[in-house]
């Protein structure tokens, strides 16, 4: 075993140990097919919760999305989400002319699971904000891959936005049933629907 597999191991009980990690599956099941998962974003702590809520097994081909200003400040930090969760990097500033999607889209293109939060950044209150517009051009270039909603609970608790030591909190994820972009449907009306999907599993346990 690799210290990068090792180091998951630990990480993904360690994860558990302080949130409990606790993954609840409605409208599917865990599965070994190409997804991306899409949930509400409220700490630094959401990916790291969804990846440890995951099988084992599904772990390897489920990528988050870091953002690299962060995620690379430190060589501690880029180790692990470069050699543990092997990271799909975006900029959070970046040149005109540079695709913000072109990352992602290439993990979609090898095979890989994606999460992302389509929310864009953090917030603080109990309802996502609207969705910015990626997961709609990556379910328009990628039509074959499920789209999975989920809805992390308490994980602001543990970390909320500011704060830098975790605080040991019972969490859960809940994944609901996927959705599709239906043909000719309207960007905004898309984007409004996966909002209301992930909202529908927040009661959901």
């Amino acid at each position: 075993m690799s210290a990068a597999d090792l180091t998951g191991l630990v990480l993904a009980f360690v994860a558990r140990l302080i949130t409990g990690a606790q993954g609840h599956w409605h409208g599917c099941p865990p599965k070994a097919e190409q997804r991306i998962y899409f949930a509400n974003h409220q700490s630094h702590l959401d990916w790291i919760l969804i990846w440890a809520a995951l099988p084992q097994e599904l772990r390897a081909s489920t990528r988050p999305i870091a953002a690299r200003d962060y995620w690379t400040a430190s060589p501690l930090r880029h180790w692990i989400t470069r050699e543990v969760f092997n990271a799909v990097y975006v900029s959070r500033t970046r040149s005109e002319d540079e695709d913000p999607l072109e990352p992602l889209a290439e993990a979609l293109a090898s095979g890989d699971s994606l999460v992302i939060f389509p929310e864009g950044t953090r917030g603080n209150r109990g309802e996502p904000q609207a969705f910015k517009s990626g997961l709609f051009h990556l379910a328009e270039r990628f039509p074959q891959v499920s789209l999975v909603p989920a809805w992390i609970d308490n994980v602001q608790r543990v970390m909320p936005k500011g704060e830098v030591v975790p605080v040991p909190i019972l969490c859960s994820v809940t994944f609901g049933t996927p959705i599709a972009l239906h043909r000719g449907e309207d960007k905004r009306a898309f984007l409004d629907r996966a909002r209301q999907a992930v909202l529908a599993l927040r009661d959901l346990r």
